[in-house]
């Protein structure tokens, strides 16, 4: 046998099995002659690209899994005062709008989430009114502070935060820290870790730094707990950029939420499981999930707080994000850095708008880093303009914020992006708020956002040439990637 003929036997061999492995994990028909395409064009390229972006929730260890589920059954007992509790809930908020039951249905089923309905419930807009309060609350720790951020970095107001966590710890409070390894490489020191461990405090990266098989799959979430009974999450993650807008920008425009009530207590179940993942400690005792108040309050907000990952089974805040669009009445506003859509998003966005729901989309004019994405979403903007979505660029400093309010009475906060990273890849976790005084306040800031917006101009865009146009297109190629 020549060289040239056991070449060709094992080319034929790699195809045949590359091909039965990817038809066997039934994808969509596009996406696996997509990769089909890529594994016989680009062999060994081919074969990392899959492993770092393209294997879905059958590729993650069983072990993996059971290990969460039974920490969701250490969770249920301490979860039951909230989870008894579910149908009457349900059934109560329907009466406000038939289609609340649906989109709570959904968030119960695609992510295991409970609603929460005795919370006192904060929009937060931009770092100058979530820093102090964050500081505030954490200055009044009695019990414990759990932080997980996707960004922790080591700079002159993480100088305040550490002064403060030291001392948390060395009077006895459990301070844990969770960051994530590639997220915050160039920003958190290895002297700032070192400082806050030598007082007590833990912390410990969401997966190893670099293991090759999960180094794209990011966990981008943004979660603090005190004493189990106050939260927040949202867009920001922690440093100095978003007060004074970083590198390249005037100011960070984005949006977080306090909770304090039984949001607090699913935010606290989230956390635990990630730190359980990360550290292999199991940290449910009954200590951590204080009582709740057991009679509702005035002003109280009903919550579900979702998640969704590489490994979950459905991809719930995707499902999220439709079904708002897709039962819109009256209006849609989005809020996001990244406008990457997959074919589910882009025509229930574009069906929404066709059949006369006002649909606006506002993302940032100029990107904190990497273009590419920027690049790829204009080819997505102008897709949905032409079913008369609107969308906005944001000019006077970096958006951050992921938000949608739907018809002043739903909306949801979080830290998933609108691309296909955020939906598919990363680890997310999302804020729904059942509330029509939130999501006219989130309604209201998003007006006055568009006062220092221009309107994406699809002529204007045309204009810039042939050149720009088909840089975006080959962006576009690589968006599942972005």
């Amino acid at each position: 046998m020549t060289w040239t003929t056991a070449i060709g036997w094992f080319f034929t061999g790699y195809a045949l099995l590359t091909g039965i492995f990817l038809l066997l994990e039934n994808r969509r028909p596009q996406a696996t002659l997509a990769w089909m395409l890529l594994f016989l064009t680009l062999p060994g390229i081919g074969l990392v690209v899959y492993m770092l972006f393209g294997r879905g929730r059958k590729a993650f260890s069983k072990r993996r899994e059971l290990l969460m589920q039974d920490l969701e059954g250490k969770a249920h007992p301490l979860l039951e005062p909230i989870l008894e509790r579910q149908d009457a809930e349900i059934s109560r908020l329907e009466g406000h709008r038939a289609s609340r039951r649906k989109l709570m249905m959904l968030v119960r089923r695609n992510s295991r989430s409970g609603l929460s309905r005795r919370n006192r419930v904060q929009i937060q807009q931009d770092a100058a009114v979530f820093y102090p309060s964050l500081i505030e609350d954490m200055k009044a720790a009695r019990h414990s502070i759990h932080l997980q951020y996707f960004i922790w970095a080591s700079d002159p107001f993480t100088e305040i935060l550490k002064r403060i966590l030291t001392e948390k710890a060395r009077a006895g409070v459990r301070v844990r820290l969770l960051y994530d390894p590639i997220g915050s490489r160039a920003h958190l020191s290895r002297g700032y870790i070192q400082e806050l461990r030598a007082a007590g405090a833990e912390i410990a990266p969401t997966s190893p730094p670099y293991q090759f098989h999960t180094i794209s799959y990011r966990n981008h979430r943004k979660i603090t707990v005190i004493d189990g009974s106050i939260g927040y999450t949202g867009g920001m993650n922690i440093g100095q950029e978003h007060l004074d807008g970083g590198k390249g920008f005037d100011a960070w425009r984005d949006t977080q939420v306090r909770i304090e009530g039984e949001g607090a207590v699913l935010l606290q179940a989230v956390f635990m499981v990630d730190w359980y993942n990360a550290v292999r400690e199991n940290l449910f005792s009954a200590d951590d999930f204080p009582p709740q108040a057991t009679e509702p309050a005035e002003g109280e907000v009903p919550v579900q707080i979702l998640t969704s990952g590489p490994d979950s089974q459905w991809a719930a805040i995707r499902q999220l994000y439709f079904t708002m669009i897709v039962t819109a009445q009256r209006h849609v506003y989005l809020q996001s850095p990244y406008f990457i859509l997959d074919a589910s998003l882009a025509e229930a966005l574009s069906a929404a708008a066709l059949s006369g729901v006002d649909v606006k989309v506002m993302l940032t004019a100029r990107p904190s880093g990497d273009p590419v994405p920027g690049w790829a979403g204009n080819t997505f903007v102008l897709d949905v303009l032409n079913a008369g979505v609107k969308v906005f660029l944001y000019e006077k400093g970096y958006l951050h914020a992921k938000t949608i309010s739907v018809d002043s009475e739903v909306c949801s906060i979080g830290s998933a992006n609108i691309d296909i990273r955020s939906f598919s890849i990363n680890y997310e976790i999302n804020a729904v708020l059942y509330s029509k005084r939130l999501a006219k306040e989130l309604e209201e800031a998003f007006h006055q956002d568009l006062a220092h917006c221009t309107e994406f101009d699809p002529g204007e865009y045309r204009k810039r040439g042939a050149a720009i146009r088909f840089r975006d297109s080959i962006a576009r190629l690589f968006s599942p990637l972005l």
